[in-house]
C-alpha cells in the first residue's frame, strides 16, 4: 500500500507539490488565525456584556441604596420630631421614593444572574420588610400621640432593622464589584487560555512543515543523485549505464530524457566510429577529384587567352568603325548648320518681299485717293464754269480760271491711272517674287531638315558603334575576370586538397576521440557505406601562374582593364552547421562505376 502511495506522490507534479504544501500551510495559519480571532472576539464581546450588565447593576444598586438612605433620613427626622407637620411635609415625597426604591429593587431582581446575587437580594428584601413593619409601627404610635413609646420602638426596632438593611444593600453592591473584578480575572484568563491554542497550532503547523519539507527533499534528491550518477558516467565516457525510473513528475522527465539522451549519444558515437574511415576514404576521393579539375581548369584557361586574342582584333576593328562614324557625323553637322543658315537669310528675304508688298498695296490705295480727289475736283470745276455761264460777261474769268481747273484735273486723273497701272505691275512683280522667295524657304526648310535627319542617323551609328565598342570592351574585361577567376579557381582546387588531406587527419583524430566512449551492443548504429578508392593516376598538379608569366594577356588596354575589375579573392565560408542525424548512409560515389583518368572524370567528380 505503500509503494502504490509513494507511485502516486512520484506521478505528481513537482510544482503542484510545492504549491499544494504552501496552500496547505496557508490555510491552516488562515485557519488558525481567524479561529482565534473569532474565540477573542467572542470572548471581548461576552466579557464586555457582562462587565456592562455588572457595572450596571452596581449603578442601580448605588442609587437604590442612596435613595434608600435618603428616605431612612426623612423617616428618622419624622419619627424623631414632634407633632405631625413635618410627617404632612415629608409625606408625599417619602411614598414617592419608597416607590421609587420598589422599582429600583425590582429591576435588580431580574437582572441579579447569580444564585449568590439572589440570595443577597432575598436578605435585602427580608430586612427591608422588618424596616418598613418597624417604621409602620413607630409611625401609628406617635399618631396616637404615644411618643414615648414611638420613640422606644424606633429606637429598640427602626434603627437597628434599617443598619441591618443598609447593611445588606452595601454587601449586595460590594458583592457586585467583587463579580466584576472577578469577571474580569476570567477574561483575561480566557484569552491567555485562547493565545495559548494559539500558540500551540501555530506550533503543529511548524512541526508539519518541518516534516513536509524533509519529505520534499527526499522526494527531490533521490532523482537528483540518480541524474548526477547518470551524467557523471556520460562525462567519463560510459555509455553502458542505463536508470530506470517509474516517476512521471519532472524528475521523472529528467531522467527519461538523460536515458534517451544516453541511448542516442552511443548511437551517435557508434554511427561516428563507422563513418570515419569512410570520410577519409572519401577525402583521398575528394583530392583526386581536385586533381582532375585542375587539369580542365588549364584547359579551360588556355581557351580564354584565345578568345581574349580575337575580341581585340575585333575591338580595334569596331574601334576604326567608330571614328570613321564619327567624322561623317562632324561633317553632316556642319552642312546642317549652313543649311540652316542658308534657311534663315531666305526667310528673311520671305519677310522683306512681304513689306515691300505691304508697301505697294498701301501706295496703290493712296494712288486710288488722289485718283477721287482729281474727279472731284472736276467736277466742281465744271460746277464752277456753269455758274459762270450763268453770270455772263461777270464770269468770264472765273469760267476761264475753271476751265484750267479742269484741265490740270484731268491731267491728275490721267496720271494717276498711269502710276495705278505701274503701281499694280510692280504689285504683282513683287507677288511672284515673294511666292518664289516663300518656295525657296520652304526648299531650304527641306533640305535643312534633311541634312539634319542624316545628321541623327550618323549620329545613331555613331552611338551605335561606340555601344559596340563598350560591349566588346565589356566582354574583354569578363574574359579578363574569368581568366583570373579561372587563376583562382586552380588556387582554391590546391587549397581544397590541402583541406581533403585536413579532412583526412582530423577523421583519423575523431576516430581516436571516440574511442575512449564505451558503447553496449544494442546501441550500434546503421554502418556507414564505405567508399572505393578511385583508380588511375592523378592529374598533373595546376601550375596556373608559372604557365602565364611568359604569356601575353593581349593589349595593354585588356589588361589594365582586367586588373582593375578583378575581383578579390572571398573569404573562407564558415563551417556548415553540424548534421542532426548520423543514422543515414553518407553518400558517396560507390554507387556508380568511376573509370580511370580521361576528360569524361569531370562528370563523375
Amino acid at each position: 500500500m505503500k509503494q502504490g502511495r509513494r507511485m502516486g506522490l512520484s506521478g505528481i507534479k513537482i510544482a503542484t507539490k510545492l504549491w499544494s504544501f504552501i496552500v496547505l500551510i496557508i490555510v491552516a495559519i488562515c485557519m488558525v488565525a481567524v479561529i482565534g480571532l473569532m474565540r477573542s472576539s467572542a470572548i471581548l464581546s461576552e466579557g464586555r456584556q457582562k462587565q456592562a450588565i455588572a457595572q450596571d447593576l452596581v449603578q442601580i444598586a448605588t442609587e437604590w441604596n442612596g435613595l434608600t438612605s435618603t428616605n431612612s433620613a426623612r423617616n428618622t427626622a419624622i419619627l424623631l420630631s414632634s407633632g405631625n407637620a413635618l410627617n404632612d411635609a415629608f409625606k408625599d415625597v417619602v411614598t414617592a421614593t419608597s416607590n421609587q426604591i420598589t422599582e429600583l429593587q425590582t429591576k435588580i431582581e431580574g437582572m441579579a444572574q447569580t444564585e449568590e446575587d439572589k440570595a443577597q437580594l432575598k436578605k435585602v428584601a427580608d430586612a427591608r420588610k422588618l424596616v418598613l413593619s418597624s417604621r409602620g409601627k413607630a409611625r401609628d404610635l406617635k399618631k396616637a400621640g404615644q411618643d414615648a413609646e414611638a420613640m422606644q420602638a424606633f429606637t429598640t426596632e427602626y434603627e437597628p432593622a434599617l443598619k441591618v438593611y443598609l447593611a445588606e444593600q452595601q454587601r449586595f453592591i460590594e458583592l457586585q464589584k467583587e463579580q466584576t473584578a472577578k469577571l474580569q480575572v476570567e477574561i483575561e484568563a480566557k484569552r491567555a487560555t485562547n493565545t495559548t491554542g494559539i500558540l500551540v497550532s501555530l506550533a503543529v503547523i511548524v512541526a508539519a512543515i518541518f516534516a513536509g519539507t524533509t519529505w520534499l527533499v527526499r522526494s527531490i534528491r533521490e532523482p537528483l543523485n540518480m541524474a548526477n550518477d547518470l551524467a557523471a558516467r556520460i562525462a567519463e565516457g560510459d555509455l553502458t549505464h542505463s536508470v530506470h525510473s517509474d516517476r512521471t513528475d519532472e524528475f521523472g522527465q529528467l531522467l527519461h530524457s538523460l536515458e534517451a539522451m544516453n541511448i542516442s549519444l552511443g548511437r551517435m558515437v557508434s554511427e561516428i566510429r563507422g563513418g570515419t574511415d569512410s570520410i577519409a576514404i572519401a577525402s583521398a576521393e575528394i583530392a583526386t577529384g581536385n586533381n582532375d579539375l585542375a587539369q580542365r581548369t588549364e584547359q579551360t584557361s588556355g581557351n580564354l587567352q584565345a578568345t581574349a586574342s580575337s575580341m581585340d582584333g575585333i575591338t580595334q576593328m569596331v574601334q576604326h568603325s567608330t571614328d570613321s562614324a564619327r567624322q561623317a557625323s562632324g561633317l553632316a553637322a556642319s552642312a546642317s548648320s549652313v543649311a540652316q543658315r542658308g534657311g534663315e537669310v531666305v526667310s528673311q528675304v520671305v519677310h522683306t518681299m512681304q513689306e515691300i508688298d505691304a508697301s505697294s498695296k498701301k501706295i496703290s490705295d493712296i494712288i486710288s485717293v488722289i485718283d477721287g480727289i482729281a474727279f472731284q475736283t472736276n467736277i466742281l470745276a465744271l460746277n464752277a464754269a456753269v455758274e459762270a455761264a450763268r453770270a455772263g460777261e461777270q464770269g468770264r474769268g472765273f469760267a476761264v480760271v475753271a476751265s484750267e481747273v479742269r484741265s490740270l484735273a484731268g491731267r491728275s486723273a490721267e496720271a494717276a491711272k498711269e502710276i495705278k497701272a505701274l503701281i499694280n505691275t510692280s504689285v504683282e512683280k513683287v507677288e511672284s517674287g515673294t511666292q518664289l522667295v516663300t518656295d525657296a524657304g520652304s526648299t531650304m526648310e527641306e533640305i535643312v531638315q534633311s541634312v539634319r535627319r542624316v545628321a541623327d542617323v550618323i549620329g545613331e551609328i555613331t552611338s551605335a558603334a561606340n555601344e559596340q565598342s563598350s560591349g566588346i570592351a565589356g566582354v574583354n574585361q569578363a574574359i579578363g575576370n574569368l581568366d583570373q577567376m579561372t587563376q583562382q579557381n586552380a588556387a582554391l582546387v590546391e587549397e581544397s586538397a590541402a583541406a581533403a588531406e585536413s579532412l583526412r587527419e582530423q577523421a583519423d583524430r575523431m576516430k581516436q576521440a571516440v574511442a575512449v566512449f564505451k558503447v553496449s551492443g544494442n546501441q550500434g548504429g546503421t554502418p556507414l557505406a564505405s567508399v572505393p578508392v578511385r583508380s588511375g593516376k592523378p592529374s598533373p598538379t595546376f601550375k596556373g601562374p608559372e604557365r602565364r608569366s611568359g604569356q601575353a594577356a593581349g593589349p595593354q588596354a585588356r589588361a589594365s582593364t582586367a586588373k582593375a575589375s578583378a575581383p578579390k579573392p572571398s573569404a573562407p565560408k564558415p563551417a556548415p552547421a553540424p548534421v542532426p542525424s548520423l543514422q543515414k548512409p553518407v553518400a558517396t560515389a560507390s554507387n556508380r562505376t568511376v573509370p580511370a583518368g580521361g576528360d569524361d572524370d569531370w562528370e563523375t567528380f
